[in-house]
Order: C-alpha cells, then structure tokens, then sequence
C-alpha cells in the first residue's frame, strides 16, 4: 500500500504490546486489523460479547425466585405485635437502605485507600515496606470482626462512622494484596520496553502495569464488597443500623420471621452484589486478556 510505514520483516514475531507501544512512541497509531491477521473485535462489541445469556440472568433469577418465596410465605404467617412493628414496610426499606449506605462507603475508602498504597508500595523507593503493609493489613482480618466492632465502639463511641471504619479496616487485605500481586506479576520485560521507548513513569503505570494487574485488583475488589456485605450485619452492635437490626431484633425478641427476613434480605444484597461485581469485572478486563477470565 502507497504511504504506508515500512515494516521490520520481523515486526510480526513482536509481542502485540510491545508493537502497540513502539507505534504510540513514534506518534502512529496502532495498524488496523489487516496487518494484524486477528482483528480485534471493536471495544463495545467486544465487552459486551463476554455478557452471555447465563451470567446476566440465571444468578437474578434464582434470587427473585428466593424473595419470592420469602414474600408469599409471609402472606400466611401469622405475626405478632412486636414481629409486625419490626416488619413494617417502612422499617424495613429503612434497615435495608442503611446496610447499602454502608457497603458503598466502606468500598469507597478501601479503593482509595488499598488501590493507591498497593501501587505506591510496588515502587523501588518503597518496596521494602510492602511486607510491614501486609502484616497490618492481615491484622485486620485476624482480629474477630465483631472484637474490633466493639474496640472501635469503645474508641470512637457509637454510630455509623464507628461502623464504617471497622468494615474499611476489615475489608482492606484483599484489594491490598491483590494489588500488589497484580503489579508484582508484570513481566518486567514489558517495563522496559516502554522505558526504553521514553515512556514517562506514570505512562508505564497508566497504559502498561495498571491494565495488565486490572484481573486481579478487580477480583480483590469483589471480594471486598461481598466481604463488607455481610460485615456491615454487625454495624448493629456499634448503632450503625442496618439488615443486622432485623437480625438482632429476632433473635433478642425470639420472633423467628423477622430473623428470617433479615437473614434473606441479607444473603439477597450480598448475591446481587457479587453478581454485579462479577458483570463489571468482565467488562472492565482489558481487551487481549479475555483468556485470564
């Protein structure tokens, strides 16, 4: 083709990554699919070809199918007074909103606080703390859950922040470790080469290390969420509300429906979160890293 870029003869035995960055180096855009031989398919095609009928709908159904169960089964039980007041449909929507409001914050800070000392502790000036990190972080999943609830609630007194803080502390190791081997796994080769190009440090975080660790960092962060799902059932203890309220209110007052609800809705959320969190995990994996799924 007339005005084309001649190539190498052995530009084809290259790694696609390495061809990638040579031709951001020298200010070319990527050759198109014809040079290539396997055309990548186009971005949103591509991301939404990974969501198959089975991933979107079976998980939801069953769960509906669960709350449905649930629902028609309390059409006939019979309640009484103290079931009926912690069950009304505005205390309910009230635990439920509360639990959501405290899964979303504790997952808001522990990504921006595990994502960023992952990475800055995968840097040459700070690689010889990583081990410190790790040793505290692993202190927060080795103290019982509930023993920490409680410390905190004797530091910092009652309430939802009280709660939220023990969650984040808790739910900091998966998301830290898991980046930090994300990045750890990169094969330094490809590190090099965009150096060698005059990729600047932070292009080589942006457009190199961070999209190879995305599988993990993104699997870390699913399990955070499903971790701070049920976490957040203990915030009761410390007066952060919640599902955990039904819960606590049924065993205290020994009415088994309002246990009961509060233990489905509870397994629900926790369900559709991982569901939703999976379905993102998909279509945020960069494109060429399809077979890691």
């Amino acid at each position: 083709m007339s005005g084309e870029r001649p190539r190498a003869p052995d530009m084809q035995s290259e790694p696609p990554l390495l061809q990638a960055l040579e031709h951001e180096a020298d200010g070319v855009e990527d050759p198109g699919p014809e040079d290539h031989h396997t055309p990548p398919p186009a971005p949103a095609e591509g991301r939404l070809a990974r969501l198959t009928w089975s991933k979107l709908l079976v998980l939801p159904l069953v769960i509906a199918l669960a709350l449905l169960g649930t629902w028609l089964w309390f059409r006939g039980a019979r309640l009484d007074s103290i079931a009926r007041n912690s069950l009304t449909p505005a205390n309910v929507k009230l635990r439920l909103r509360q639990h959501i409001e405290l899964t979303v914050i504790s997952t808001f800070f522990v990504l921006i606080i595990a994502i960023p000392l992952g990475i800055a502790l995968t840097r040459r000036r700070l690689r010889k703390a990583a081990p410190v990190a790790m040793i505290f972080a692993n202190l927060g999943q080795a103290v019982p859950a509930l023993g920490l609830l409680i410390l905190l609630v004797i530091w910092l007194g009652v309430g939802a922040d009280t709660a939220i803080v023990g969650i984040v502390i808790y739910a900091v190791l998966p998301v830290l470790a898991n980046t930090l081997a994300g990045l750890r796994a990169i094969d330094p080769a490809l590190v090099e080469a965009a150096q060698g190009i005059g990729m600047s440090p932070v292009g080589v975080l942006l457009k190199v290390e961070l999209p190879l660790a995305v599988p993990l960092i993104l699997a870390g962060v699913r399990t955070a969420l499903v971790l701070n799902v049920g976490t957040a059932t203990l915030a009761t203890f410390g007066g952060g509300g919640g599902l955990g309220d039904l819960i606590s209110d049924g065993i205290t007052n020994q009415r088994m429906p309002v246990l009961y609800l509060g233990s489905v809705l509870t397994v629900a959320l926790a369900l559709v979160v991982d569901w939703l969190a999976s379905l993102a995990e998909l279509l945020l994996r960069p494109r060429g890293l399809e077979g890691q799924a």
